[in-house]
């Protein structure tokens, strides 16, 4: 109910009425407070209307539900910015953290996503502290509403709902670089990522195998690498349209997307559109396998220099979101002196185009230790400022710790638990194995707060999966590996780790497919999940 888009979805109707539960029986993630109540299910059906404070955010909402409502029920639904009490009514209005009921005390990015849901036979109350929270609630809304008696009916148990999420930070880092995937398969995931209130999309943008952004100051980078990927197969490449296109639909299901431009390794297609980033001043060959760690920029060239300034400062200024991930993992031919300057210099661009800097476990290396020759108060700012995403079990722990210690803020990204490039089981006809086969179970029974021990919780900023696409040649392959794990790893990430738990996630899990089945999305049959039971 909470979309506008044909992807988005109520669970389709079925030629039984079944009685509805709450959202502690239905929802994905499972809210942190939920109260059953007494009396007749709310009805969504023919006459139903959707009502605003008149807020541009609960406008903006008020406008996707009205939508998805007239899309299943087909009668228009009518959507208005007085409410007269009329039955029938959902009713969407902002509201402080305490109206909304967020407990006292909790963080202010916590308590921004904040929603409350009041449901009687009457009417459908949804409030929220910002267009975040109001769009969370109406997603948790219609994933309440179970068939009703009459056609095209949709009934919703008397409860309720006090939500907001554990860990700002709930994302996926999709890898569009060893295989591009365009505008229309990133519009998908952003409304799946929206469903399950994850709310940041880290694009892997660069990598040995291609470019996919085209940036003012180097046109050669999309217009060369932008051509090439794994395998040979076909490229392609986000024009300054399709970003800003890509960037108001992600703004608009409250999604931030943080783009990565990976060095100072991980950059043959640069060096392949670029001849001046190498010594040899001639442009390197096409890549197209998955090896890694045989790239690398050099700190001592002329061109290097103004190659970071002038690509981060344009990532930059074509973002307007607060972060920009630099890479920074598998350099593997490198000193780490050499290694420290570059990302130093990455950091130190990316502060004066106002942006935090985000980057892989190994970039903690860089973080910390005495300023070198130039380098000023605002670098040593910006270092400790940092964001640190922790991704290798094997290695890391402690200079990660370290990181934390100085300033650092952490995001959790565990490749056993939470790379979902990984095969499901030996089977799985896409897919690596590197870190183990992970299955549904695996990215849902893991706590954030033990990985890192060292890491106070107050600097962990959050959790996300990653998905790489050396062996994903296609949007059914995409969703398959996303599908049903995407699901877990939201609610580890959404959840309080007293209020889920294995055996309910996975009754609830199924009810989610229809709506997966009405996007068209592709999902994989986890023989861990009863899935019949919600069928």
């Amino acid at each position: 109910m909470a979309e506008g888009t044909p992807t988005g979805g109520v669970v389709a109707p079925s030629s039984e009425s079944e009685q509805p539960g709450t959202a502690r029986d239905l929802a994905v993630p499972v809210p942190a407070h939920v109260e059953a109540r007494t009396g007749d299910p709310f009805v969504i059906g023919p006459g139903v209307r959707v009502v605003t404070d008149g807020s541009t955010e609960a406008v903006a909402v008020a406008v996707m539900a009205a939508s998805r409502l007239h899309r299943l029920s087909d009668v228009p639904v009518a959507v208005l910015h007085e409410d007269d009490g009329t039955p029938g009514s959902v009713v969407l209005a902002l509201a402080d953290a305490a109206t909304v009921g967020v407990p006292a005390g909790t963080d202010a990015s916590l308590a921004h996503e904040a929603y409350r849901i009041d449901v009687t036979a009457d009417r459908a109350v949804l409030t929220a502290v910002s267009g975040a929270g109001l769009l969370h609630a109406a997603h948790t809304l219609q994933q309440c509403a179970v068939p009703g008696a009459e056609p095209a009916t949709w009934t919703v148990a008397p409860q309720l709902v006090v939500d907001h999420p554990r860990f700002a930070w709930r994302g996926l880092c999709l890898d569009v670089a060893r295989h591009f995937f365009g505008v229309p398969d990133l519009l998908r995931v952003l409304d799946l990522m929206a469903s399950l209130k994850l709310n940041v999309l880290h694009l892997h943008l660069t990598d040995d195998q291609g470019w996919r952004l085209d940036v003012p100051s180097r046109p050669a980078l999309a217009a060369v690498s932008g051509l090439t990927a794994v395998g040979g197969d076909p490229g392609g490449y986000y024009s300054s349209q399709d970003w800003a296109q890509l960037l108001g639909y992600a703004a608009s299901r409250h999604v931030t997307v943080v783009p990565e431009i990976d060095l100072p390794g991980h950059v043959n297609a640069a060096l392949h559109a670029l001849g001046e980033l190498t010594p040899s001043g001639r442009p390197a060959r096409a890549y197209t396998g998955i090896d890694v760690g045989f790239s690398r920029l050099h700190v001592d060239l002329p061109a290097t220099r103004p190659f970071l300034h002038d690509v981060l400062g344009d990532v930059a200024a074509m973002t307007p979101g607060p972060w920009v991930h630099v890479g920074g993992d598998e350099v593997l031919t490198m000193e780490p002196a050499e290694y420290r300057a570059l990302v130093r210099a990455a950091v130190e661009e990316l502060a004066a185009a106002g942006k935090t800097v985000v980057g892989w476990q190994e970039v903690a290396s860089a973080l910390d230790g005495p300023p070198a020759p130039g380098e000023g108060p605002a670098l040593e700012e910006a270092l400790a400022s940092a964001v640190v995403q922790y991704w290798d079990e094997r290695e890391g722990a402690e200079e990660v710790t370290r990181a934390a210690a100085h300033g650092a803020r952490v995001v959790l990204s565990p490749a056993t638990r939470v790379y979902l490039d990984m095969r499901y089981d030996a089977a799985t006809p896409v897919g690596l194995e590197w870190a183990g086969h992970v299955e549904v179970r695996d990215s849902y029974e893991w706590e954030p707060l033990d990985v890192l021990p060292g890491v106070p919780a107050d600097r962990v900023l959050g959790v996300e999966a990653a998905l790489w696409t050396e062996t994903v040649r296609t949007s059914e392959d995409l969703f398959l590996l996303l599908l049903p794990r995407l699901a877990a790893v939201a609610e580890v990430a959404w959840s309080r780790a007293d209020a889920r738990g294995w055996d309910s996630f996975a009754a609830r899990l199924p009810r989610q497919t229809a709506r997966w089945d009405e996007r068209g999305y592709t999902w994989y049959r986890s023989p861990q999940v009863p899935w019949s039971a919600g069928r």
